[in-house]
């Protein structure tokens, strides 16, 4: 099996990590090497120097894409959990990455804003006087860019998460598995 590179795109809280994490667990039992880049997680280490900036938030994409894309070309099923908000990085991203693939995992504000477990979407819609608001946040004071041509989309407001990660597997499947 080959490898793919799975760059993962939507506003915080439509679920990338929670489907990436399930992708990762349900093919690790199937015997397959699979690791999720989580963008939270590599904020912490490879990307601590970084801010949130849209030049920051590029960094970001491309540290995080050049391990997928190093990964993935040794036969590894990489996704990459991040916001990802903006199509012009995403596009770079699959120039330089063959095995690159694009997944929106799309939810509705309303429904990001009712679930909202971080409770950062709060913090975001604070009065701007308010010493605790997140300024900067992508989708309610930052931008967000839906991709202009997604391999894949995921609607977590319509489908469980058991049924995203089904969808997400059979994608992989058909991308990673040569013809017989």
């Amino acid at each position: 099996m080959k490898g793919i590179f799975i760059q993962m795109t939507g506003l915080s809280g439509a679920g990338k990590s929670t489907i990436g994490f399930g992708v990762q667990r349900t093919l690790k039992e199937m015997g397959y090497n699979v690791e999720v880049i989580d963008g939270d997680e590599y904020r912490e280490g490879l990307c601590k120097d970084l801010g949130f900036s849209k030049e920051d938030r590029n960094t970001n994409i491309r540290r995080l894409s050049f391990v997928g894309k190093v990964l993935s070309r040794n036969n590894v099923i990489c996704i990459m959990s991040a916001i990802n908000p903006y199509d012009d990085i995403r596009k770079e991203v699959l120039e330089n990455n063959s095995l690159a693939k694009t997944v929106f995992v799309d939810c509705d504000l309303d429904t990001l804003v009712g679930r909202d477990p971080k409770g950062l979407y709060k913090r975001a819609l604070l009065p701007d006087d308010d010493p605790n608001k997140i300024r900067n946040f992508t989708g309610i004071s930052d931008p967000y860019e839906k991709p202009s041509n997604a391999d894949l989309i995921i609607n977590t407001n319509e489908e469980s998460v058991e049924e995203s990660i089904r969808k997400l597997i059979s994608f992989i499947f058909k991308h990673t598995h040569p013809e017989d």
